[in-house]
């Protein structure tokens, strides 16, 4: 089963755990891993040095147009990491991701467990 991972950063924890729950309420994204790092790039002529967190996002690529807007919208960085990794994964866990992305209907129950 295909599924979509995209890698972000946020600024602290803070920021990334409310990134993080939008995107979730939002059902553009089944899952998502937050990653503590050191992150060395370019940024206005200069090296910088910064503590950051990595998020993980798993999705699927019906999700993937929406969910680029919507990070965009909401991250607090003006150019956000935005990598798009293709990926495969069991029949089980892209049920559960299929089930997770979707609005629950009236007296749906929520997605199954892992």
């Amino acid at each position: 089963m295909n599924l979509v991972v995209v890698l972000t950063t946020e600024a602290n924890q803070a920021n990334a755990e409310a990134l993080a729950a939008q995107l979730l309420e939002q059902r553009l994204a089944a899952c998502i891993a937050l990653q503590a790092q050191q992150s060395l790039y370019h940024w206005q002529g200069r090296i910088e040095r910064d503590s950051e967190v990595q998020l993980l996002i798993k999705t699927s690529a019906d999700q993937l147009d929406a969910l680029q807007i919507a990070l965009h919208q909401l991250h607090s960085y003006d150019v956000p990491e935005w990598i798009v990794l293709s990926g495969q994964c069991s029949e089980a866990y892209g049920s559960w991701l299929t089930s997770s992305l979707k609005q629950p209907g009236p007296g749906d129950a929520s997605a199954p467990a892992l």
